[in-house]
């Protein structure tokens, strides 16, 4: 099968045929991903309105980057999965603690949904939250995903850099 990690940048990863793939050649990325989270976001702000979509959003689950691509229709599918494993640490890291929480609130408003017998009553306060809390995350995990991280969240980082860039 080949190499078992490639190297972002060379061969079957170079920066060509990811941006071909729409997937950030300098992280290893795709945008793609997003829509894992995006789709619960759109319904979980419906239910005011349309209190029937609850069993959408109890239908979600939480999935690994690798396990989205592996079920999504993704043309270059695999070769997100191998990007995404060549990226560096640093960048895995952050997005796979980004999603952790986003997984986390999503399977919170989960919860209540299950807890509550009046799905209309509770719909406007996790639309709202939705909206404040869920939202950013995915804005964070966008910004990590095009190349964004701050060099403060990278523990690998040279701190005299960070340093320097503070007083620059």
């Amino acid at each position: 099968m080949g190499e078992t990690q490639g190297i972002l940048g060379k061969g079957r990863l170079s920066a060509e045929r990811l941006a071909a793939a729409n997937i950030n050649p300098n992280t290893g990325l795709a945008t793609d991903y997003l829509n894992h989270f995006n789709e619960v976001v759109m319904v979980l702000e419906m239910l005011p309105a349309m209190p029937d979509c609850a069993e959408d959003v109890l239908a979600w689950e939480p999935l690994s980057y690798e396990a989205h691509f592996q079920a999504s229709g993704f043309t270059e599918k695999q070769l997100a999965i191998e990007a995404f494993q060549a990226a560096p640490d640093a960048v895995r890291r952050a997005l796979k603690d980004v999603v952790a929480t986003l997984d986390t609130a999503v399977c919170e408003k989960q919860g209540r949904l299950r807890a509550t017998d009046d799905v209309p009553g509770v719909a406007e306060a996790l639309a709202f939250e939705t909206v404040e809390e869920i939202k950013p995350l995915i804005a964070s995990a966008s910004a990590i995903i095009h190349g964004q991280l701050d060099a403060r969240d990278d523990p690998d980082a040279d701190s005299q850099a960070s340093i320097d860039a503070l007083f620059a």
